[in-house]
This record gives C-alpha cells, sequence and structure tokens, in this order.
C-alpha cells in the first residue's frame, strides 16, 4: 500500500485514533472506554500506540500495552496487543496486517519477549502468531477460547519462559476479557 504510512501514533492523534478504533468494531464506546482507561493506566506507554495514516487521516490503529507472566521462577514483562481497528469502510483491504507487522517490527528492539492477544484465529497466524498454549502459557481468563489466545515471539524471548499471562487490572475493569460473540 504505497499511500500508507504506519507509525507511532502522536499525541494529537488522540482523538482520531480513539474513534477509528470504536469505529472499526461498530460504534461499540466499550472499546473507547476500554482505551481511556488503558491511558490513564500504568499499562499505558505513548510509544506503544501505532497508526496507520493516508494524508492527514488515521484510518487504522493498534495499541500494545505492559502485562505480565507469572513464571515459575519470576514475573516477566510481556505486551498485549489490544485492540486492533481499521476503519469500517476500509476494511480487508490489508491495513490491519500492514500496521500490525509494522509495529511488531518496531517492537522488536524492546525488552519485552513475548506479545500476547486474544483475537480471530483466523487472522493473526498469518502475521506470525501462534497458539500461546503450545508455549507452554495460560490465559489470564477461562473466557478466553484456546484457539483465540495466542503469542508473538520478540526476539529477547527465551523458550524457557513460561507461566500463566496476567492483564493489567484496566482489562478487568473494562470487562474487555473473553471473545464476545
Amino acid at each position: 500500500m504505497p499511500d500508507l504510512v504506519c507509525r507511532v501514533m502522536r499525541p494529537e492523534e488522540w482523538s482520531a485514533a480513539r474513534a477509528t478504533c470504536v469505529d472499526a468494531f461498530g460504534g461499540d464506546e466499550s472499546i473507547g472506554t476500554l482505551l481511556d482507561l488503558l491511558r490513564a493506566s500504568w499499562a499505558w506507554e505513548d510509544d506503544l500506540a501505532f497508526v496507520a495514516c493516508r494524508g492527514d487521516d488515521v484510518v487504522g490503529c493498534v495499541f500494545f500495552s505492559h502485562a505480565f507472566v507469572d513464571a515459575p521462577d519470576r514475573v516477566v514483562g510481556v505486551l498485549v496487543l489490544s485492540p486492533l481497528g481499521v476503519r469500517r469502510d476500509l476494511h480487508r483491504q490489508g491495513i490491519g496486517s500492514t500496521l500490525t507487522r509494522a509495529a511488531l517490527e518496531h517492537l522488536s528492539v524492546r525488552p519485552e519477549p513475548l506479545v500476547f492477544l486474544e483475537g480471530v484465529p483466523s487472522f493473526y497466524p498469518r502475521l506470525g502468531f501462534v497458539s500461546a498454549s503450545a508455549m507452554g502459557f495460560t490465559p489470564p481468563s477461562t473466557r478466553i477460547p484456546d484457539a483465540a489466545f495466542m503469542a508473538f515471539a520478540l526476539p529477547s524471548y527465551e523458550p524457557s519462559i513460561r507461566g500463566a499471562l496476567v492483564y493489567a487490572d484496566v482489562f478487568w475493569r473494562a470487562d474487555a476479557v473473553g471473545l464476545r460473540p
């Protein structure tokens, strides 16, 4: 996509990115609530918010936040991808895939070893996500279907890391744990 630019979100783009994400989920304002809570929390870091732009328009966004793996011998800081959104009128054009790949490449220099998500099993494996359970991780909730619980290994990943994913409290307060119909 030659006219698509993927990069870290600028602070002045917050409103547009939030609106894009809410639109991507059919106007579901609970996504906006999750984003507001995330942005105000300890789990937020400005460098973990990414946008896809065409000209001056934000057409997609993906957000990562801090979380933990409760490993047998230590607590390991990891990232969670949530949410990813593309403007509804631009779905199925590869924007979400392009944006996610660019963001993961940007994250490759960070110290966290893994990115987790709960998402659509037919979409994320093509971006390099694999079954987190098969890697030795347990989800933070029984409401997360095993097929939807996925992880992406970043360069600092060591196969000895195993354990339970612990979401930031924001996901619980927003009731954003477990896939909804």
